[in-house]
């Protein structure tokens, strides 16, 4: 059971990412007259790579993969990350790489020049994969966002992509992208697919994130057999299916 601390900390958590998302920051014009979706993924399970990446593809559409240089490669209970050549490999494939730190932690409770050095690490360890010419698409570890590290990470990111719940539509805060989990359970998968029709009725940009995409997944994760089921409605429903990158471009935002 968690704490009194940690219960306190998940709390104010949540009120900062509220109040960073509503108070006025860098923003973009989401409006659009096509509905776009984006699938993204965090950490990266290795498993977001040969499933949801190959099951993207069967659909002819690709992927932002959110790295975090320190995870790559390591084996965990229930998941094994994504190594530097995978990441190499999803770029091959024209996927999308963008950053998620390079040690994973709660930026809300860093400091400005230890979130500095930790992305520096993190773009270091990204170009050395694949040099991009301009800014990379950045998610917060946790969905935690931070006041403090808005501006560092305005200079330094195209957009930032948070976990509050929804769509983004006409004046957006680039700093913090609203966004919509796929995760167990299945029902809760299956149930997004109502978002795809209600983007039809009334588009935006809605982005989608996950983690790993298995037989047996993670409470983050999904089933292949969910995750397809959702890139085939989206297909169906005539959404553009667009890397965070390419739909920045489209908007005409984010630098």
């Amino acid at each position: 059971m968690p704490s009194l601390l940690e219960r306190i900390d998940t709390v104010a958590g949540r009120l900062t990412n509220r109040l960073i998302q509503r108070l006025p920051g860098p923003q973009i014009d989401a409006s659009t007259r096509g509905p776009i979706v984006s699938f993204t993924f965090d950490d990266v399970p290795e498993t977001a790579l040969t499933a949801g990446a190959a099951i993207l593809e069967r659909y002819d559409a690709r992927g932002t993969f959110y790295i975090s240089g320190g995870l790559t490669g390591r084996h965990e209970t229930d998941r094994r990350l994504i190594t530097a050549g995978g990441c190499a490999e999803l770029v091959q494939r024209g996927h999308e790489l963008g950053c998620h730190s390079f040690a994973h932690p709660n930026i809300r409770h860093l400091r400005r020049d230890a979130l500095t050095r930790d992305l520096a690490q993190n773009r270091a360890f990204l170009d050395a994969i694949a040099p991009v010419p301009q800014q990379r698409n950045f998610a917060y570890p946790f969905t935690a966002a931070s006041f403090r590290s808005r501006t560092l990470l305005a200079q330094h990111y195209r957009s930032a992509r948070g976990g509050l719940y929804g769509v983004n539509r006409g004046l957006t805060n680039r700093t913090y992208l609203r966004a919509m989990p796929i995760e167990q359970p299945e029902r809760s998968v299956l149930a997004l697919r109502q978002a795809v029709d209600g983007l039809i009725a009334d588009p935006g940009w809605l982005i989608f994130y996950g983690h790993d995409v298995a037989n047996t997944p993670t409470p983050f994760g999904c089933t292949p057999q969910s995750f397809e089921t959702l890139v085939a409605h989206v297909r169906a429903s005539g959404c553009a299916i667009l890397t965070v990158d390419a739909a920045l471009d489209r908007l005409g935002g984010g630098g």
